[in-house]
């Protein structure tokens, strides 16, 4: 291959993401990955035509997309006004999303915190302060800077929650209670968050005059719920664990063993489990050997893998109110993520990973920017949030309606992702590796329960652990599935129409489900056909999860309805149906051999 493709190629992969997606580290399992791959179908006659199709189609969906919102459109002068000054050859700017337009404007001053904020961390290691400690001290200081007086409401929550895990003794109970206020937290907080302190007394006045740089602390707070309600069962399931231990060695007189007896033996066990862990540095509460002991121990560690790492052996005492306030405060995570659990966090804390190194963080770095470059292309020459936004799409055709709606979901995708990789690259530069959150492009989807697995894939990973397996998981993926996405709907908002969206999520899942169950086997794979039989049912799941994240993000409910009466109400969009749901099929045997292309290389993320 040539050097210059092969570079290009290799920029472009997913390792170059995320090292928890490289080939396979186990042997015997890569090989297996490699085996199971189909052969190269990129020289067939097929996919020859698939790629003149790509020449062709993919250039007329941008000239149509730029059509339906430029100021050639009819429509323009409804939207004009909620466009900006660009700085790209004189255009206007569509900078009218609000969540992206406040990560836009502020992003000089991101960079200029991400600075002070590596250059004091470099200072702290010269001076041997705990990095905990360190983290405790400026996350403090970032939470009052970031959201004033306004950081009590939220300290409250995290108290409130603290003792719930930490002091009700029965941990089932602990975990129903965390559970319970945290959902009740998202109404608390959707009701009476920007409620004003004065208006429980005069005398709290002076607290509503600063609010700090994110007035609207309550948007942000659904991450942090994510870390509290991880402190909690991390340090519940460690508790059980090692109850669990101690009874199994005290088998035989389990019968006579008494609940405070049960306590003792696990707080004496906890004691030592640094010494019998040859993962973990010894930690004493105070961290100030910690840079010692890390370059004693570097090079002789073993070191916990991804998974291994979300049930890391830590000692007790490490579930303590310093370290519950370090990690809910970790500046480059605090305001959006991604997530990262508190067992794997307090391990990277005292275990700097061999992912981190400097080409690695460059070349990310350098993904981001391109990402950047992107979205302000998308946002100088096509409008379509503005238009959204207006509902300016009056006498639109079926196929402009339709690039509105999919372009507005690229630009929701990488709104998303920009912030995203800003806050975990700045985590890198800080040595703490965090999952990668969206490692497919949106238009490199095909299956709805794939699509959830790189879609936000830290908040994926965070709702297996903590709802999908609790709750029995694959046994019971039809409940449990309804729950996680009720969850997750409830916690991006407290709105109907995200429930709504929530439950058509679930029913779509209902067709791949089955059809994962009873047709995908060895005697189905083997057939020809098969390979586009599966395509068919690909180009329906598309339609399905584009129509509910149109519903649930872009068009809402009436824009969503009109656009499928344009479609299935004239000859014009019944032709549109036909010819975009074959031009997907083609897109989709495209995705198919992008996979197959990764598993030849010993790479199987399973979306």
């Amino acid at each position: 291959m040539n050097p210059y493709l092969s570079a290009f190629l290799s920029f472009f992969s997913l390792e170059a993401l995320d090292s928890r997606l490289a080939p396979n580290s186990n042997l015997s399992k890569r090989g297996a990955i490699i085996k199971s791959a189909q052969p190269s179908k990129w020289s067939t006659l097929e996919f020859k035509i698939y790629m003149v199709l790509f020449i062709i189609f993919v250039p007329m969906m941008y000239k149509t997309a730029m059509d339906a919102s430029n100021e050639t459109n009819k429509n323009y002068y409804i939207y004009e006004g909620i466009l900006s000054d660009g700085w790209i050859f004189g255009r206007k700017v569509d900078n009218s999303d609000s969540q992206y337009k406040f990560f836009r404007d502020n992003f000089p001053a991101l960079v200029g915190l991400m600075t002070i904020h590596s250059l004091l961390r470099q200072l702290s290691l010269i001076f041997k302060v705990g990095r905990n400690k360190f983290d405790l001290v400026f996350g403090c200081i970032f939470l009052f800077a970031a959201h004033g007086f306004n950081s009590i409401r939220i300290l409250l929550h995290l108290t409130i929650n603290y003792v719930l895990g930490k002091y009700i003794t029965n941990r089932k109970a602990a975990k129903l209670a965390t559970w319970a206020y945290g959902i009740l937290a998202l109404f608390i907080n959707d009701k009476y968050g920007n409620l004003r302190y004065v208006y429980f007394s005069p005398i709290l006045a002076p607290l509503d005059n600063f609010r700090g740089i994110v007035s609207r602390w309550d948007v942000f707070f659904n991450f942090t719920l994510l870390k509290m309600l991880s402190f909690n069962f991390d340090y519940l399931n460690r508790m059980n664990e090692l109850e669990a231990e101690v009874k199994q060695k005290s088998a035989p007189s389990s019968s006579s063993l008494s609940s405070s007896r049960i306590n003792t033996e696990v707080e004496a066990k906890t004691k030592n489990i640094g010494e019998k862990n040859p993962n973990l540095d010894q930690i004493d509460g105070d961290s100030g050997s910690e840079v010692q002991n890390k370059s004693e121990l570097q090079s002789e560690k073993i070191f916990l893998n991804d998974r291994e790492r979300l049930d890391a052996p830590l000692q007790i005492p490490e579930y303590n109110i310093s370290n519950y306030l370090a990690y809910i405060t970790y500046a480059p995570l605090f305001i959006a993520g991604p997530i990262i659990t508190f067992n794997d966090f307090i391990y990277q804390s005292y275990n700097t990973l061999p992912t981190i190194n400097k080409k690695k963080i460059f070349l990310y770095a350098l993904r981001l920017g391109f990402c950047i470059l992107v979205m302000e292309f998308l946002l100088h020459y096509i409008y379509v949030v503005a238009v959204s936004k207006a509902k300016a799409w009056h006498d639109d055709t079926p196929f402009q309606i339709s690039m509105i709606g999919l372009f507005n979901l690229n630009i929701i995708w990488l709104k998303l992702l920009i912030p995203w990789r800003l806050f975990r690259l700045w985590a890198l530069i800080d040595g703490i590796d965090t999952p990668e959150n969206m490692i497919r492009c949106m238009d490199n989807n095909y299956s709805a329960m794939a699509f959830w697995r790189a879609w936000h894939r830290s908040f994926n990973r965070w709702v297996i652990k903590y709802i999908y397996v609790p709750l029995g998981g694959y046994k019971y993926r039809i409940l449990s599935s309804l729950c996680v996405f009720s969850f997750v709907a409830i916690w991006h908002d407290i709105e109907l129409k995200l429930l709504i969206w929530g439950w058509m999520i679930v029913i779509f899942l209902l067709p791949e489900i089955l059809a994962n169950k009873y047709l995908n086997t060895p005697y189905y794979n083997s057939k020809w056909w098969f390979r586009h039989l599966c395509g068919v049912g690909a180009v329906l799941n598309i339609w399905m999860m584009m129509i509910a994240n149109l519903f649930g993000f872009c068009l809402g409910k009436d824009g969503t309805i009109m656009f499928l009466k344009q479609i299935f109400d004239t000859w014009e969009g019944i032709r549109f149906f036909i010819i975009s749901s074959s031009l997907l099929f083609v897109a989709v045997q495209v995705m198919f051999e992008l996979r197959e292309a990764e598993k030849r290389k010993g790479i199987n993320v399973r979306c």
